[in-house]
């Protein structure tokens, strides 16, 4: 999998959050997309998912041949504090809706993925009752264990204590092997086992 960025911005109204980026991603590789809340991190990645189109500029899927945005989404997971889960699901029902629309990773299947949460006196609670890092831990866990060539992770540890970063750094190691995988950040212990670093404040 590949995604190409050719000159491109991407304004709201009058202000352009960022300007003449031009980069290219590749499977196998991960990326961090740096900068402090507020600097257009999330607009980049919004951009990068296909649910934003860029002002100017081009970008561009492909897999071989190239991919029309409108079908991206069958390539990626993502996982993001925005992101909602609904509430009134179970975690088993939660994880059982996700993955009408996603396979499972090679060796997961739905009892093992709650394992790997480490939910499993959970598995019937409904969400509504999760703390904010069970929420964000099911959320990643949902991201990393579906079979999509291309992963975003837009703040992975955010509402994760210590013990929960931990168990990311080991998600991370254990999902994303051969994958594209591409993460918005400003916590160094959410990227520093990337690749390559793009700094948001480089494209004003």
């Amino acid at each position: 999998m590949k995604i190409a960025l050719n000159n491109v911005g991407r304004r709201f109204n009058k202000e352009w959050i960022f300007r003449n980026l031009s980069a290219g991603f590749t499977s196998g590789n991960s990326y961090a997309v740096l900068g402090p809340n507020g600097s257009g991190k999330s607009t980049l990645l919004s951009v990068l998912t296909g649910s934003l189109a860029p002002s100017e500029g081009q970008i561009i899927f492909s897999d071989e041949k190239e991919i029309p945005v409108e079908d991206i989404y069958q390539y990626i997971s993502l996982a993001a504090p925005y992101l909602e889960l609904v509430e009134t699901f179970t975690l088993k029902e939660i994880v059982n809706f996700h993955f009408k629309f996603k396979n499972f990773a090679v060796g997961v299947d739905a009892k093992s993925l709650i394992s790997i949460l480490g939910l499993e006196k959970s598995a019937n609670k409904e969400i509504k009752y999760f703390s904010s890092g069970m929420k964000q831990r099911t959320k990643l866990a949902l991201a990393c264990c579906s079979d999509s060539p291309i992963l975003f992770l837009d703040e992975p540890t955010s509402n994760l204590d210590v013990q929960g970063i931990n168990w990311y750094r080991e998600l991370i190691e254990n999902f994303t092997k051969d994958r594209l995988t591409i993460i918005g950040s400003n916590q160094i212990q959410e990227y520093d086992f990337c690749n390559e670093h793009i700094q948001i404040a480089d494209y004003k």
